[in-house]
């Protein structure tokens, strides 16, 4: 797909048309789809002008369609990525050596001077700069990748520790909020309208056996026990990008970007760089929290943020690790009792066996909480 009138398969929309719509000075040539996401529609716009090192301001474009769908209000969304964009830009602008035009993304703004676009159908779209010669991760095998992945989402938060009043608008209410996720699964499993229930039993159970562990961050934070910080809430590994050189970039994906724990970032880091299996692995035999990516994610990450987190945030990172493959688990056992209306799915019982993963994901990590805490508390001496 990579004509000059290419159009999306969805809606018709004349992607060249839109594109036109922003500040671009390039001149468009093609468009394909790109990425793996599961919400948003994106594009890699490809661009007539030459690139390289002897052409430094000419680029290539991510077009995305964003789902007005799960984001109920992409103005906030989209105040909430410029200013952090701007932010991290800032920031990067005094660390030596740093290259804030490939750490951080670039928000292309419309002709209007708007971050996004919106349509006469209704679709919002933005464009970012298209960050070349990167790479990414859907599963991590060698600790030093992970390690770099724990830098990259620790740097992340570090320098948006100090972005300045007022708070990020919440893009998505109570995102990780467990008690509010276990409460959609009750009403999901109450109405059971695909009638597949009857044969979750196993699932079902486990969900209700951990639930009252799982609410303990919750709790805390509910307690002023622990603060709430800037969180980027969906860091999967995939959302760094690695250079050349498998160094760690750049934090992408930045639509949940707002108020939350730590512990949600750093235990939804591991959900992938720790596993040793696809998020949708079917032979769960295959999927465990493997310790030693455990160890090179937090040592990373520890490096970044360790002398800044509390006491009691370092105590409960171990459970992090199982929370959020839990709190995962259970929005895509929900997705599948609701007939698979959130998540894009490549087979029926694709969420089933997302859920299935996860929760087999959880139970590993937990089962290995003291080497964990061992870890974390080597981690934080190494950078004292």
């Amino acid at each position: 797909m990579t004509s000059h009138d290419y159009k999306d398969k969805n809606q018709n929309l004349d992607l060249s048309d839109l594109f036109s719509k922003f500040k671009i000075k390039e001149t468009y040539l093609s468009a394909e789809p790109y990425g793996s996401g599961h919400i948003n529609d994106t594009y890699l716009i490809k661009t007539k002008e030459p690139k390289g090192e002897n052409y430094p301001d000419n680029f290539d474009y991510i077009f995305q369609r964003i789902n007005h769908k799960i984001f109920k209000n992409v103005p906030e969304l989209m105040s909430n990525i410029a200013r952090v964009t701007s932010h991290l830009r800032s920031k990067l602008l005094k660390i030596p050596g740093a290259n804030p035009n490939r750490e951080t993304l670039t928000v292309i703004n419309t002709q209007e001077n708007q971050p996004f676009y919106q349509d006469e159908l209704g679709n919002y779209w933005r464009v970012y700069i298209f960050l070349d010669h990167t790479h990414s991760y859907d599963q991590v095998t060698d600790p030093k990748i992970a390690y770099e992945g724990g830098v990259a989402f620790g740097k992340f938060q570090k320098l948006l520790a100090d972005i300045p009043a007022p708070p990020l608008f919440e893009t998505i209410k109570n995102f990780h909020d467990i008690d509010s996720r276990f409460n959609l699964f009750t009403q999901a499993l109450n109405k059971d309208i695909k009638n597949r229930a009857k044969d979750l039993t196993p699932e079902i159970n486990y969900v209700k056996s951990r639930y009252e562990t799982m609410r303990a961050i919750l709790k805390l934070g509910a307690e002023g026990k622990i603060p709430k910080r800037v969180t980027h809430n969906d860091t999967k590994f995939n959302n760094v990008l690695l250079d050349q050189n498998n160094k760690g970039l750049c934090v992408i994906d930045l639509d949940t970007v707002m108020p939350g724990y730590v512990h949600y970032d750093f235990g939804d880091s591991l959900r992938t760089a720790g596993n040793t299996a696809a998020e949708d692995e079917i032979d769960l035999n295959k999927v465990s929290m493997d310790i030693n990516l455990f160890e090179g994610f937090t040592r990373g990450f520890l490096s970044q943020v360790g002398q800044t987190l509390s006491p009691t945030e370092i105590q409960y990172l171990p459970l992090a690790a199982a929370l959020l493959p839990y709190t995962i688990g259970l929005r895509f056992l929900t997705d599948y009792l609701d007939g698979d209306q959130y998540f894009k799915i490549h087979r029926p019982s694709h969420n089933l066996d997302r859920a299935r993963c996860q929760f087999k994901l959880c139970q590993s990590a937990e089962s290995q909480k003291n080497q964990m805490e061992q870890i974390i508390q080597a981690a934080l001496r190494e950078f004292e």
